[in-house]
C-alpha cells in the first residue's frame, strides 16, 4: 500500500508544481527543480503514510479474525426453553 500511495502523491505533487510555475511565468530550470523535489518529498511522504495505513488495515482485520475465531470456539451455553 505504501508505493500506491507514494505513486499517486509523487507525480501529483509534480504535476502541481509545474503547473504553478507555468502560470507564474517561472524559469524552466527552477520549476523542473522544485517539481523534482517535490515529487522526492510527497513519494517519500505518500510511502510511509501507505505503510502506516496498511498496517492500522491489516492489525484491524487480523483483530476481527482472533475474535470471530474466539467466539466460534467458545463454549455455547444450552438455551433454556419457556413455554407460556
Amino acid at each position: 500500500m505504501g508505493g500506491s500511495y507514494a505513486g499517486i502523491l509523487g507525480p501529483v505533487a509534480f504535476l502541481t508544481m509545474m503547473g504553478r510555475g507555468f502560470l507564474n511565468d517561472q524559469p524552466v530550470e527552477s520549476t523542473l527543480v522544485a517539481a523534482w523535489l517535490s515529487l522526492l518529498a510527497f513519494a517519500a511522504i505518500g510511502y510511509i503514510v501507505g505503510k502506516l495505513a496498511g498496517q492500522i488495515i491489516e492489525d484491524s482485520v487480523r483483530a476481527e479474525v482472533v475474535a470471530e475465531l474466539a467466539a466460534q470456539e467458545a463454549p455455547q451455553e444450552p438455551q433454556v426453553r419457556t413455554e407460556s
